[in-house]
């Protein structure tokens, strides 16, 4: 069972999870985005950005909440550049430190028990995660602006070139950025969040043929090829129910 609802911070997602008594591994696609994820078996932890999907495994029962970042503003709320977390998992505690980190886990235990039903205990555990990030990204002066504005330039399909100018950067510095905010440089992004506009315009009903020629790709083909390099996968098998 997956849910999400809003944030406390602009653009991000709260999302809920609870593995079934056999749980298989679930596909998550790349996204730009930092996760601050608490788990009842694992405890904090955070997943960095991606380049390609992460097979994710549950144990039996076992539930998991998210908050998840939009693009840029990960960096601001755990301290350290994105490149650093791309393609991992790690403690929070590697990050925050082990005293800051043990009492945030006592306090998210304590809520995801303290209401006696899961998904209340699991909303409980949501709204303590936004509460802290939204007290760190304060605390840290707020996200990179020119973060937002890079990648809002590049999810509306603009060229490295133009985002950089956007940005009031050059290619090198829009580089040097990229890396720093979303863990990979804007060429990578810009594949990441034209395959998730893809996706996001055949889920909507849009032929493969029509959402290749609307999300900028040279024909179906080059959209295929793309997304089983981002996904593992062609865009058939993540479009089947």
């Amino acid at each position: 069972m997956y849910r999400e609802r809003p944030a406390g911070v602009a653009g991000a997602v709260l999302w809920t999870s609870s593995a079934p008594a056999h749980p298989r591994p679930v596909r998550v696609l790349p996204d730009g985005c930092l996760d601050l994820l608490w788990s009842s078996r694992a405890g904090l932890l955070v997943a960095g950005p991606d380049r390609t999907a992460h097979l994710s495994t549950s144990a039996p029962a076992e539930h998991w909440v998210g908050l998840r970042l939009p693009p840029g503003v990960g960096p601001a709320v755990f301290g350290v550049p994105a490149v650093e977390l791309r393609d991992k998992r790690v403690p929070l505690a590697d990050l925050w430190g082990a005293r800051a980190t043990r009492l945030l886990a006592d306090q998210a235990a304590d809520a995801a028990v303290g209401r006696g039903a899961a998904d209340a205990g699991l909303y409980e555990v949501g709204t303590l995660l936004a509460t802290v990030a939204v007290r760190r990204l304060r605390t840290a002066g707020g996200a990179d602006p020119r973060g937002l504005r890079m990648a809002a330039a590049l999810a509306a399909g603009a060229t490295v070139a133009e985002t950089a100018a956007r940005a009031g950067l050059d290619q090198r510095s829009l580089l040097r950025h990229s890396r720093h905010l979303f863990g990979y440089g804007p060429k990578t992004l810009a594949r990441i969040l034209r395959m998730r506009r893809a996706l996001a315009l055949a889920r909507a009903g849009m032929s493969l043929a029509e959402v290749a020629a609307r999300a900028g790709y040279a024909d179906q083909a080059h959209l295929t090829r793309e997304v089983r390099a981002l996904a593992g996968v062609p865009p058939t098998a993540l479009l089947t129910p």
